[in-house]
């Protein structure tokens, strides 16, 4: 296991080339339809797998969270995914991928790892609608690989969401609105986020488009930018900030920021990143590509105090 995960810290230089990694795991097959699924996360959100440790069970916890285990002095909570996605499955979930993502760590408990893929964005479509309902909305992409598999990326931050104690009227509680009009163009894949990041500007009382990648942004994005130009108007008085996500299906936040400020119709446009890879090192791969500023995700009042902060200067 470790040596699986022996050379993350060093994948530092996909910012920008449209580019991931992913780990792929299993859940076991399921016995309603007899498939036996293959799902993937960002190797970045993925701290290390282990064998799965004693879990201690705890109460008034959702049924999908077998309990928390104690990983350095730290107390984490353990998710079952098959539960979770609704898998009915008799494989005994022997593997813990611990993650990190949003400021939190938890344990996904699965059925087995498989590899780490280093895959194109582009190759990750936006799932159909279909496979989107009968997943339940918690996969954001999929992708088939050269043998024919197909590849679903979760939506971790679902879960995080759906499986924690998030008191919805505390994270939103004090934002205020500002003082003029303003614009945002955000993109994002996860339906949590995009509920978020839209209530939040609703309680600022800014004005907004949105798309659900990078690629239906930039598209979007550059037709607002040609008629802005063809009406002798600049851009930056048409949109007063881009808020974007960094893991999107087709392209991602690095390289929608890269396309951006190296085009001169977006000049003057402040790029904010909002993502749940809160790390440091992201931060800075951000910065490679000229983003502005990176707020991580799940912190509505940070976010609107940097909204509030970059779109004054507009």
């Amino acid at each position: 296991m470790s040596e699986l995960l022996r050379k993350i810290d060093a994948r530092t230089k996909l910012a920008g080339t449209n580019k991931l990694e992913i780990l792929l795991f299993t859940l076991g097959t399921d016995q309603r339809t007899g498939r036996r699924e293959n799902f993937g996360i960002n190797v970045f959100k993925v701290r290390e797998v282990m064998r799965t440790p004693e879990i201690t069970h705890a109460p008034e916890m959702p049924a999908c969270v077998e309990g928390m285990v104690s990983l350095r002095g730290s107390l984490v909570p353990v998710v079952d995914l098959a539960k979770y996605t609704g898998i009915n499955t008799d494989a005994r979930p022997e593997i813990m991928i611990v993650t990190e993502y949003n400021g939190h760590t938890q344990g996904f408990l699965v059925e087995a790892v498989d590899t780490i893929l280093r895959l194109d964005w582009s190759q990750m479509r936006v799932p159909p609608d279909m496979l989107t309902a009968q997943m339940g909305g918690i996969i954001t992409a999929v992708t088939e690989l050269d043998n024919g598999k197909l590849v679903m990326m979760m939506d971790v931050e679902k879960v995080l969401a759906e499986t924690s104690n998030y008191d919805d009227q505390m994270i939103f509680q004090n934002i205020k609105p500002l003082d003029k009009p303003r614009t945002v163009y955000f993109a994002d894949d996860s339906s949590v986020a995009r509920k978020q990041i839209s209530t939040t500007l609703d309680m600022m009382g800014v004005r907004y488009f949105s798309a659900i990648n990078g690629k239906k942004a930039w598209d979007e994005l550059d037709k607002m930018a040609s008629l802005a130009e063809a009406n002798g108007e600049l851009m930056k008085d048409v949109v007063n900030l881009i808020l974007t996500d960094v893991e999107m299906p087709e392209m991602d936040g690095y390289m929608l920021t890269k396309n951006i400020k190296s085009d001169p119709r977006f000049k003057g446009i402040p790029v904010l990143m909002h993502s749940s890879l809160s790390g440091m090192q992201n931060q800075k791969l951000g910065q490679s590509v000229g983003v502005d500023e990176y707020v991580a995700k799940f912190e509505p009042q940070r976010l609107a105090e940097t909204l509030t902060r970059l779109l004054a200067t507009q």
